[in-house]
């Protein structure tokens, strides 16, 4: 028995499939000549933007496209030289290729291609609708009925044109860039920073294996990764969660103020307060000084030198800086939290740590699930914490990576410092990968503990 296909409520018959099998000659021809359907049943403006932007696309190909496709493969192979030049008796310097335009442009070329195609499809679709209306003796619009119906029935693609064009020009093409970037020996090693040639999956090899020194870098600042962003996320999370409660009770006398105390770490831009806390923990800095001249210690304490204390101070600093942000969050859930559950709670004889396990935290974590994901993600690419407060420290002699090195801060490194673009694309990918896992995880993590709680 065949079940049938259930329909769309938006489903439509003007489709690039149906203006190929039942369209006209005109509405066929518009997937050669974009435009011509439109043309032939009187949307002239219309037609004429198809065709300019047809013309554009083809002599932009011309010009430009077809060169840099034709490169993308090789990369260039033309090496910069001094060539003797016999009339003017000097040497005259050649410029040969560029890898990285070269693969720059050809990602361009590409999605100017993609851009084309959709409105290829978008001219045939419209040359059939205009032929379907045109049998059906409907009325078909004008130019500027269809400019007008851009600040109504389809407002949704004018005001989504400016935003997705940003997100492609500034995000998917960047992305797509440092993508295939991970695929070519473009870096320091072996002189590849003008030409360099595509290796297909040796960068991943080189990072993913224990062989070589990258590769024995990468795991142990993966897992320190993970552990920076679990301790990072939950114990600003607790801990802020059960300030906010504590502040929060009846009993406690001065509400406003004592949040005014955790809060004015918040006027203090990060940064300022990341660095004064660099300063002070320095071997020779004020806190080693107090400690020495007090007599409670006898050598300075090894906050960025020794590995253990680095990592755990990074953790612990970065609790006072992001604590209060939580606190303030849950503030604002708890004094709506309905008075009536307690009451009711306290009534069957429910004691505070049942309360809080069952009406306070199920409560918070319906609300502050998805606050979680964010948090956790970006505490795995918290560059700034990192590189600001400890600087990668302690650096062992030859890595490339420091024992509180994160993922992002290491792909920095590699770019900027060791100038080693290839691998740092290759992190950047294996960090994107890594980010999509864990928020999955974390998100159904905490969906079915909604679930369980009964907060649907």
């Amino acid at each position: 028995m065949k079940i049938a296909k259930q329909k769309s409520d938006f489903a439509t018959p003007f489709t690039v499939k149906n203006a190929i099998t039942k369209g006209d000659l005109f509405t066929k021809l518009s997937g050669i000549i974009m435009g011509l359907g439109n043309f032939k049943n009187g949307q002239f403006e219309k037609s004429l933007i198809y065709f300019a932007i047809e013309i554009g696309y083809i002599m932009f190909m011309i010009k430009n496209g077809f060169y840099y496709l034709k490169m993308l493969p090789t990369l260039g192979t033309r090496k910069a030289a001094e060539v003797w030049n016999e009339q003017k008796q000097v040497y005259e310097y050649v410029q040969g290729d560029n890898s990285v335009l070269l693969l720059l442009y050809g990602v361009v070329t590409i999605a100017v291609t993609l851009v084309f195609i959709y409105f290829l499809c978008d001219s045939l679709k419209s040359a059939y609708k205009v032929q379907y209306y045109k049998e059906k003796n409907w009325k078909i619009k004008s130019f500027k009925e269809d400019v007008e119906d851009l600040f109504d029935s389809n407002l949704h693609k004018l005001l989504m044109f400016l935003p997705f064009s940003g997100i492609l020009i500034f995000t998917i093409l960047p992305l797509l860039f440092m993508i295939a970037m991970a695929f070519t020996n473009y870096s320091d090693i072996g002189d590849h920073l003008i030409l360099f040639d595509w290796v297909g999956l040796k960068n991943f090899k080189t990072v993913l294996g224990l062989g070589g020194k990258i590769g024995q870098t990468f795991w142990p600042v993966l897992g320190w990764t993970l552990i920076w962003a679990f301790f990072a996320t939950f114990l600003n999370f607790f801990l802020g969660m059960i300030l906010a409660i504590v502040i929060n009770r009846k009993e406690t006398k001065g509400k406003a103020f004592w949040r005014f105390c955790f809060v004015i770490s918040i006027a203090i831009p990060q940064f300022v307060s990341l660095l004064v806390m660099r300063t002070l923990l320095q071997r020779d800095g004020a806190i080693n000084t107090l400690l020495l001249n007090a007599g409670l210690i006898k050598t300075a304490l090894p906050f960025w030198t020794n590995a253990t204390w680095a990592r755990v101070t990074v953790i612990l600093v970065n609790c006072w800086v992001g604590i209060p942000y939580t606190m303030l969050q849950v503030t604002g859930i708890l004094q709506n939290v309905p008075a009536e559950l307690y009451e009711a709670a306290k009534i069957d004889g429910a004691n505070p740590i049942q309360i809080y396990f069952k009406i306070t935290l199920p409560y918070i974590m319906f609300i502050m699930g998805p606050y979680l994901i964010t948090q956790f993600t970006g505490n795995i690419n918290n560059f700034n914490v990192i590189y600001l407060l400890s600087g990668g420290a302690p650096v062992e002699v030859g890595k490339t990576a420091g024992k509180t090195d994160l993922l992002v801060t290491w792909l920095y490194k590699l770019t900027i410092d060791y100038k080693y673009y290839n691998l740092g694309a290759v992190i950047g990918i294996l960090t994107f990968i890594i980010l999509s896992i864990v928020a999955l995880v974390t998100y159904r993590n905490t969906a079915s503990y909604k679930d369980e709680e009964g907060f649907q």
